[in-house]
């Protein structure tokens, strides 16, 4: 198993040793041009976790390529690219410019709740990025869709070798005075609140594929962690709980050690796929 940070959640250039505690990083979001993103306010806390509209905020490609990505490789780990866009060219042009053993994998942000999304198909991008680029290729699929195994198969058959799963759910907070809090209205939804909708989709994804998946949604602690691996996760990444524990991710290798232990595993992945078994029954 490894264990990533989900995109946009940590700095790397700000927090190097940080970002060398994982097994790799993952990038924020890079798209074509630079954008600036939405107007503040557009990070709210909510009563069970964090609302954001940041709106994809990145130099752009070039900036990222010539800049940014040789600094990151300095950190001495793995480096996961997420490409972003607007329509197939945007992904297909960012995934040949990033084409190379630079870059360990280019994770498609396919699902980003705070920006208007590509008209084509999630396959149809993976498809053609698939054309583009030998590097390997996750999709980061949305949680809404209103069937997994369906957009899972769907991508797969369009040439991804894994998928990341899942980006935000769409939320909306108001405050005292009954607007409103994000500048924008709605944003995405991301916290502890988060976790029984990753743990469902992760099963009916695991239930549709063997491609590796990269489990995020939630995870605060170890158990979160376990539970995504006993739902089919093959690694995991940590998002909104890095905001407030830095530590996190050592903090969350020893307690996934110790719950794997708890549970009567000899290793967390000894857990892999365990709530996949059939359920018991009562004998009529």
């Amino acid at each position: 198993m490894l264990l990533l940070n989900a995109s946009g959640c940590l700095d790397a250039l700000t927090a190097p040793e940080v970002a060398s505690s994982f097994d790799a990083f993952v990038t924020k979001t890079i798209t074509p041009a630079a954008r600036i993103g939405n107007a503040p306010v557009r990070i709210a806390e909510t009563d069970h976790g964090m609302l954001n509209a940041i709106g994809l905020a990145n130099p752009g490609r070039n900036v990222f390529v010539n800049e940014t990505l040789p600094r990151l490789r300095e950190i001495g780990i793995p480096i996961w690219v997420s490409v972003g866009g607007f329509c197939i060219r945007d992904y297909v042009e960012t995934c040949e410019q990033l084409a190379g053993d630079d870059v360990a994998c280019v994770e498609l942000n396919l699902s980003c709740p705070n920006v208007d999304e590509a008209p084509e198909s999630a396959a149809e991008i993976v498809a053609a990025c698939r054309v583009a680029t030998a590097n390997p290729l996750y999709a980061k699929v949305s949680p809404h869709s209103w069937d997994m195994a369906e957009t899972v198969r769907a991508v797969e058959a369009a040439g991804a070798d894994g998928l990341s799963m899942i980006n935000t759910l769409r939320g909306l907070a108001l405050d005292a005075q009954l607007r409103p809090t994000l500048a924008r209205g709605a944003g995405g939804y991301s916290g502890p609140a988060l976790k029984p909708v990753a743990l469902a989709a992760v099963r009916a994804a695991r239930r549709a594929t063997a491609l590796p998946i990269v489990g995020m949604g939630g995870v605060y602690s170890g158990r979160d962690a376990l539970e995504l691996i006993a739902c089919g996760a093959t690694h995991v990444a940590l998002g909104t709980v890095l905001f407030a524990d830095w530590n996190a991710p050592a903090r969350v290798r020893e307690e996934l050690v110790a719950e794997a232990t708890r549970a009567g595993f000899e290793h967390p992945d000894d857990a892999f796929g365990i709530s996949l078994d059939d359920v018991a029954r009562l004998a009529n």
